[in-house]
């Protein structure tokens, strides 16, 4: 076994409660002997925290969110990056990307990268960033000026909402990079002429925290006033997750039919979609429950009956990569209903472990919703199908071994 490097690792916040994946995959490396120390760019803003992030024991250092917050920080780094042998080869690329990029934005990651290469926590001997937007612009320029490698992960939005020209020149600097959907793969791979650096790695789940559900979702079929069907979705109030799309397929279905929904979840649209909720008449029939820690939403898995999520591509083109609230979902035997975009459809196939549906288009969404909220049988035998693939198929310590071996195979390599 290679010697294992120190590993610093660029967030763009930590903890977060929307994160849970990476923070599985930060707990797993530890537990295989890996030695860490996170970078965050931001300071938390949730309220709680998963039981998860309280088992990482690696130390965390939070850089300035904001260059004139801390500007000694930053003049500091500033000083000792100008005596660095990688300082020049930094500017230059610093001013190549902003022509291209005239943001206050760009100049708070070249701050933010020099305090880290300053200050250069624990004896970093290697960099991995987690989002290949913001996080790997400040670690690909800490890389340059301290010439440590770096490698990073690549999830959804950070992908779809970068510009093509900055996605060649990271993939072209980076040791190698992962990311958890095919399309994701595939688009990474076509601009890059290194695609032999780009490797599909799906989080899969903690299959640990989310047991084998003993019980049975209930036989309810919409039919009874006194026992409605109870629908649930978990996820941020943003475009991207298509709440009002989904709000507008619960006002169609037919009075008749009985139902309650249940959203977990924060976000900045959540007075917006609340509003549009008593518009179509439907607020006595939803409760918005806000942001929970993940054992809390476990339990509201187990007592739902149909879970809903209709992702969708934004207007800035940002989306979803494989939601790992469907694959929760579905690791306690719930149906779950969402639509074909991204790596949805890489866990969800129509009637064979689930309904999926075109995006944007709440008729079709609503007839599904329909179809599933009266046929309890359906919904168990699609559960149960859901089930199966991702214990099979969406085990987290698969992900986690495929990073152990690009870590080590890149530690072997000459330096």
């Amino acid at each position: 076994m290679p010697e294992r490097r120190k590993i610093l690792v660029v967030l763009k916040g930590y903890p977060r409660l929307s994160e849970t994946f990476i923070a599985q995959e930060l707990l797993g490396l530890e537990k295989a002997g890996f030695d860490l120390t996170l970078i965050s760019m931001r300071r938390p803003t949730d309220k709680k925290r998963h039981p998860v992030h309280d088992e990482i024991k690696a130390r965390v250092v939070y850089l300035p969110e904001y260059l004139h917050e801390e500007p000694m920080r930053v003049l500091k780094g500033l000083f000792a990056g100008v005596g660095k042998p990688g300082f020049k080869a930094l500017m230059k690329r610093f001013l190549a990307d902003l022509p291209r990029d005239m943001s206050r934005n760009r100049f708070r990651r070249l701050g933010q990268a020099l305090v880290l290469a300053c200050e250069w926590p624990d004896s970093g001997q290697w960099l991995h960033a987690h989002f290949i937007h913001t996080p790997a612009s400040v670690t690909e320029y800490a890389s340059i000026l301290t010439g440590v490698p770096w490698t990073v992960s690549a999830h959804a939005k950070d992908i779809w909402t970068s510009p093509d020209w900055e996605l060649n020149i990271k993939l072209g600097s980076a040791r190698w990079a992962v990311t958890c959907t095919r399309s994701g793969y595939e688009h990474m791979r076509s601009l890059t002429d290194r695609p032999d650096a780009v490797h599909l790695s799906y989080h899969g789940l903690d299959l640990a925290r989310f047991g084998h559900f003993e019980g049975q979702h209930s036989g309810r079929d919409g039919a009874d006033p006194a026992h409605p069907v109870l629908l649930l979705s978990v996820g941020r109030a943003v475009e991207k997750k298509g709440y009002d799309v989904l709000l507008c397929a619960l006002a169609l279905l037919p009075k008749s039919l009985h139902w309650r929904f249940e959203h977990i979840g924060g976000g900045d649209e959540l007075a917006k979609l609340r509003a549009l909720a008593s518009e179509l008449g439907l607020a006595g029939k939803i409760s918005w429950k806000g942001a929970m820690a993940q054992e809390e939403v476990l339990g509201h898995y187990r007592q739902a009956d149909l879970f809903a999520l209709a992702c969708r591509i934004a207007s800035n083109g940002d989306r979803d990569g494989l939601p790992n609230v469907l694959v929760e979902a579905s690791s306690q035997r719930l149906m779950c209903l969402s639509t074909d975009v991204s790596g949805v459809p890489e866990l969800l196939t129509n009637g064979e472990n689930g309904l999926v549906v075109p995006p944007d288009d709440p008729q079709a969404l609503a007839y599904a919703l329909e179809a599933a909220i009266r046929d309890p049988a359906l919904r168990r035998r699609l559960g149960d199908a859901a089930e199966k693939r991702v214990r099979e198929h969406f085990d987290y310590h698969s992900s986690v071994r495929q990073l152990i071996r690009l870590f080590e195979e890149e530690w072997q390599k000459p330096s």
